[in-house]
């Protein structure tokens, strides 16, 4: 079974229409976004995706169809509550700063996130993983530095740093940056300090650096100008993307 399963995860498949999922982290209501294979052979893994700090938007729901047509179910998680979504960067950073300052209320709705993908149809549940852009890169470390039930983790362009007096506690799942290379919100130290860490937790991490690319280079709405720090970058993009699929072919 696993076989297939992994034989799917590597061929493109049609996708359901991805539809809205509304769940909850206890009394707080959540607006996800679930994507699923139109066909599968047994339990496939499953992929939860956070957002970055605009919230939920078209992007991270392109990117649970896209790991659908990979062959695996994919949530697109909501970490602000149904209805709460920044009007403009300023209240977007504000907004994700609460959550950055707060890492058990966030580690708390990732966990939400994951119990809701294990519960669906066709979910192996001991085959998961967490992925996450920028605000979201930083959500998915923190799913390992938290110890959630994962294989595996990959931040694309997310925030390295932790809180003031953060100690560094055994890592278990593998985990992937992808990093701009250029990217001036992640100074070098925060690279030097997240590798520290993780070689503090004895993880088993990869780090991956492209070259001319700053920060936000998977999200087309970047636009094209590295100047304003946040930027499209096509090579990294892409090639982000195919070091995902390796690594969750060695995790799965």
């Amino acid at each position: 079974m696993r076989a297939a399963a992994l034989a799917l995860s590597l061929t493109a498949l049609p996708v359901f229409a991805g539809q809205p999922l509304t769940y909850a982290d206890g009394a707080t209501k959540l607006a996800g976004y679930l994507s699923k294979p139109a066909t599968t052979q047994g339990k496939v893994p499953g992929v939860v995706v956070i957002h970055q700090w605009m919230g939920l938007t078209d992007h991270e729901r392109k990117v649970s169809d896209d790991l659908a047509k990979l062959g695996y179910v994919a949530l697109a998680a909501d970490i602000y509550g149904e209805g709460v979504r920044p009007a403009d960067t300023a209240a977007a950073g504000k907004l994700a700063g609460q959550y950055k300052g707060d890492r058990a209320l966030y580690r708390r709705r990732i966990a939400a996130a994951l119990e809701t993908l294990k519960a669906q149809k066709g979910v192996d549940a001991g085959r998961l993983a967490v992925i996450g852009f920028c605000f979201g890169g930083t959500g998915a470390l923190e799913a390992a530095r938290g110890g959630l039930p994962v294989k595996g983790v990959v931040s694309f362009h997310g925030g390295l740093d932790v809180p003031a007096g953060f100690a560094p506690g055994p890592v278990s799942a593998k985990v992937l940056v992808c990093h701009g290379a250029d990217d001036p919100f992640v100074p070098a130290k925060d690279v030097a300090a997240f590798q520290e860490e993780m070689r503090q937790s004895k993880a088993d991490y990869v780090f991956v650096a492209y070259a001319g690319a700053v920060h936000a280079f998977t999200q087309k709405e970047a636009g094209g100008d590295n100047s304003k720090g946040a930027a499209y970058n096509e090579a990294a993009h892409r090639r982000s993307w195919q070091h995902m699929k390796d690594f969750f072919k060695e995790i799965f």
